[in-house]
């Protein structure tokens, strides 16, 4: 897959064409209700069923543990939209909907909406790089590191770490405090103790219920999978061969959108399941887009279909691709990187956290644009 290769000069513009999808924007309530119920309610039975099965057997309740992991990945969309407030017509609405969705995945809503709006500011952006996204470095910032931090960017780019340990520890953990986010005010740790107690009774009502072994049998598989499948998504939505990436000087807003997402073009099924998230290059273009009308939006711009397209088999390729060439100007993979000159000077921009003025002005010049659309 060329990505550069597609002619796309209807959509050249990505600023042009960000406006003209503007008019998707507007939420169906109806809808929305509706999209929540047949996501929480199977879920919710499936929960039951998966607890009914242990006595005929975990094998059984091991595999219904897969649908229910997917409605749970779905709820985490629909809790995505409600970040965007995309999701219902009034600010309110989904952030109380969020914050509800927000306790089933394991996810302080108000903690990961900020940080999800900072990714949305500086997605593909070399000197933007440390909240809200996956850690990657250019190929000369990786050969300028000693040979132990080397090591540790290797583990943490292998796929048993990125799609195993690092989902369980990133929501089972790391979402217990206010994590990129702790030094800037009383708001984000209010989010996450808040979330944290309301997890503590859901689960401690069940256990009640049900007992502590039949919980963690039935919630364990629903979350280590739902983690892992999240990530995967995230991850592919971004880490492709022919992504976006640039400095600040030469980086738009809109062509970050547009060419540094990918349109994981998943099959009908999956795509109900991931809650049409695959969709990424518009939803980033336009993010106030909710997820139902985003194939609408394919099917009025069929020019978008072939923009960033990856199929479920060429996305098994993109786990090899760790390091960003700028002379290429694509990822390649650690062998690739071969024939990439190591800097003069020992330099490393790429994992340090940013500081907590320049999140905070980038989180008001966000809120500034998503004003805008609004």
């Amino acid at each position: 897959m060329d990505q550069h290769a597609i002619n796309i000069h209807t959509t050249s513009d990505s600023r042009a064409l960000a406006q003209a999808l503007a008019r998707y924007r507007e939420p169906d309530s109806a809808r929305s209700v509706f999209e929540v119920v047949i996501t929480a309610a199977p879920f919710a039975l499936l929960w039951v069923l998966i607890w009914a099965a242990l006595d005929a057997g975990y094998w059984i309740g091991l595999l219904l543990a897969v649908p229910a992991a997917g409605l749970l990945v779905r709820l985490f969309m629909i809790q995505h939209d409600c970040g965007h407030g995309s999701f219902f017509r009034h600010r309110l609405t989904n952030d109380w909907v969020g914050r509800i969705i927000g306790v089933l995945t394991l996810t302080p809503y108000d903690v990961w909406r900020r940080a999800h709006t900072l990714h949305h500011a500086g997605s593909g952006n070399l000197d933007r790089r440390g909240i809200g996204d996956i850690d990657t470095l250019t190929a000369r910032e990786f050969l300028a590191l000693p040979k132990g931090r080397r090591l540790l960017y290797r583990l943490y780019r292998h796929p048993i770490v990125m799609f195993g340990i690092g989902p369980a520890y990133l929501f089972i953990l790391q979402h217990r405090l206010p994590m990129g986010l702790m030094r800037s005010g009383w708001q984000p740790w209010i989010s996450a103790m808040a979330t944290n107690v309301a997890i503590a009774v859901l689960a401690a009502t069940l256990i009640w219920l049900v007992g502590v072994g039949p919980f963690l049998l039935v919630q364990l598989p629903i979350t280590l999978l739902a983690a892992s499948i999240g990530v995967w998504l995230f991850y592919v939505q971004h880490q492709f061969e022919d992504t976006f990436w640039a400095h600040d000087e030469r980086w738009n807003f809109h062509e970050a959108g547009l060419h540094g997402s990918s349109h994981y073009d998943l099959p009908i099924v999956l795509r109900w399941f991931t809650a049409n998230i695959g969709v990424h290059h518009v939803h980033h273009l336009c993010s106030r887009i909710p997820y139902y009308r985003l194939p609408q939006v394919l099917r009025d711009h069929p020019q978008l279909a072939a923009v960033g397209r990856l199929t479920l088999f060429q996305s098994l390729r993109c786990v090899r691709k760790v390091l960003w060439d700028e002379d290429q100007q694509k990822l390649v993979s650690f062998r690739e990187m071969a024939s990439v000159r190591p800097p003069a000077s020992p330099y490393f921009l790429g994992t340090s956290r940013l500081s907590e003025v320049q999140s905070a002005l980038r989180f008001i010049s966000t809120e500034r644009n998503n004003d805008t659309e609004r």
